[in-house]
């Protein structure tokens, strides 16, 4: 098989399906966001989508193109190992739908810092929170960018540098396009859009590749290990990838502590429980959340097998993009230009409706907790914080367009761990505390914030993944002195640590008045922000 060819083959097909795409949302976009006349609907579309809804659009920001691209590939070249990066994804949930969902409904507004604001002292936690919120989207939001650039040297064959470039602006224009007409609401339905297409490509390719094995999964498995020759039995054994030494089994622990506690603390992922009416609808949209990611992770499982079987491992880490080419390269095995086309647009929309979530959780960040509540100190009206909302938007993604260009090319793996090592380290424990806490005080709280960030971006500055192997940032430089690639494990326990810490030596105390209308507040609902009515 001709990898470059088969891949590039069908470049006109998949940029007609990509333009299908951007059209069809542009138009919805455009309808959904005639109705944007208050904070509410621009940040949390009215609170008017249904759990289900909210569900399918959660899963939508949550299954990026490194899931689907990335996933699928790390299966076929590493077995069981790549699959446990399904396993920790999809438990991570577990965490958001006991601990943070319903309460976070209740508690806050629009944004992670409501939540904190609510009983402490509000402008120094809600500058806290908007840095910590800022940093995970940033890492994030670049390495979404970044990867759009390495995905159309993969599907549509631009392999040089200014079209690339090219392909990432025009990326985020359309980002910047849906977040200014649609808000929330336009956001939501792209990502509802993004998730039935995501879905519905990994059912068929599943089918596909079940229907050639007789759909039998032992037979599957048999034809994977076939396929690899001399060991390929070790693609179902643990310790392909991680298990070769101490410090590699670490750092799997590590990367494991920070997908499982960081997704519940993401701030795009938070964002999204203030677009449902209702607690229960909050509650209820996790659970959508868990069975359609819990399926597309299933689906991962036969994908990276299957591409094992019919494509070869070899095969696919010399084709270009590497390891995440196997999806492409198993959709034109399956299907031709046509299912190679249809799954290039998909990737396409993926990177699309997970850059417009994090644009709008961004702004929204700054123009509610640091414009409206810091710098106005309250005395604004939703217009005027709407207004700010979108020229930072406008902000955001230039600086993203920007950032994205100067990292293609680099690796960028490490920002997602980074953004997820952040999100565990800087927000779950102060949003855990403040929820379940009476004690916490507003120093707990700003040491938990600025010390798990600070561990977090430092530990990983001085890691492999930047300094002191082939396959860091910088080849030529030495610098590493810590030996994981992610922070978490050490990282994450600091800033619980820290977060108690901050608060023993306090001398101050907050108001326990404020803290029991918290508890009760978070618990029945009582007083929580309701559905916008038109």
């Amino acid at each position: 098989m001709n990898v470059a060819a088969s891949l590039q083959s069908s470049t006109w097909l998949n940029m007609s399906i990509f333009a299908l795409f951007v059209a069809v949302t542009i138009v919805i976009v455009i309808r959904a966001g005639r109705n944007n006349k208050t904070a509410a609907d621009y940040y949390a579309g009215g609170r008017s989508f249904t759990g289900g809804q909210n569900g399918t659009a959660i899963s939508g920001d949550y299954l990026s193109a490194a899931s689907f691209l990335g996933i699928t590939g790390a299966i076929a070249v590493n077995g069981y190992d790549g699959f446990l990066y399904s396993i920790g994804f999809l438990v991570a949930w577990l965490v958001a739908l006991l601990l943070v969902a319903e309460l976070l409904r209740n508690t806050g507004k629009f944004t992670m810092a409501d939540v904190l604001a609510f009983r402490l002292r509000e402008r120094p936690v809600r500058i806290a929170a908007a840095i910590s919120t800022l940093a995970v989207c940033f890492f994030y939001l670049l390495a979404q960018m970044a990867g759009a650039g390495g995905l159309i040297a993969l599907l549509l064959g631009i392999s040089d540098w200014g079209g690339q470039a090219v392909v990432i602006t025009v990326v985020g224009a359309l980002m910047i396009m849906y977040v200014l007409l649609g808000g929330m609401k336009g956001t939501t339905w792209v990502q509802i859009i993004k998730a039935i297409l995501l879905i519905a490509g990994a059912f068929v390719m599943t089918i596909m590749v079940l229907a050639i094995n007789g759909f039998n999964l032992s037979t599957l498995l048999d034809s994977a290990v076939h396929t690899a020759g001399a060991g390929g039995e070790k693609l179902l054994n643990p310790g392909l990838a991680y298990g070769k030494d101490g410090t590699s089994k670490l750092d799997f622990v590590s990367l494991g502590l920070a997908l499982v506690l960081g997704t519940a603390a993401l701030p795009h992922v938070l964002m999204r429980f203030y677009t449902v009416p209702t607690a229960k609808e909050a509650r209820k949209s996790v659970v959508w959340a868990i069975w359609i990611i819990g399926a597309f992770y299933l689906f991962t499982l036969v994908l990276g097998y299957g591409a094992a079987a019919l494509i070869g491992a070899d095969t696919i880490k010399k084709a270009p993009g590497g390891v995440n080419s196997a999806a492409p390269l198993l959709a034109f095995q399956l299907g031709g230009p046509l299912l190679l086309g249809f799954i290039s647009a998909v990737a396409f929309a993926t990177i699309l409706a997970v850059v417009a979530g994090l644009t709008i959780t961004a702004a929204a960040s700054f123009a509610h907790d640091i414009y409206a509540n810091v710098l106005a100190k309250g005395r604004t009206t939703p217009a005027s914080e709407v207004k700010v909302a979108r020229r930072t938007v406008v902000v955001i993604g230039l600086f993203a367009i920007v950032g994205g260009i100067f990292a293609n090319g680099q690796n960028v793996a490490f920002l997602v761990a980074l953004a997820f090592a952040v999100a565990a380290s800087a927000n779950l424990p102060t949003i855990l505390y403040s929820l379940f806490w009476k004690r916490f005080t507003t120093q707990g709280a700003l040491w938990s914030i600025y010390g798990g960030l600070a561990s977090a971006v430092l530990l990983i500055a001085f890691s492999p993944v930047v300094s002191g192997s082939k396959t860091s940032m910088i080849p030529g430089a030495h610098f590493a002195w810590f030996p994981l690639s992610n922070p978490g494990i050490v990282s994450i326990p600091l800033a619980f640590a820290l977060g108690w810490l901050g608060t023993v030596l306090d001398k101050r105390r907050e108001d326990p008045a404020k803290q029991a209308e918290m508890e009760v507040r978070s618990l029945t609902g009582v007083g929580a922000e309701k559905a916008v009515s038109h």
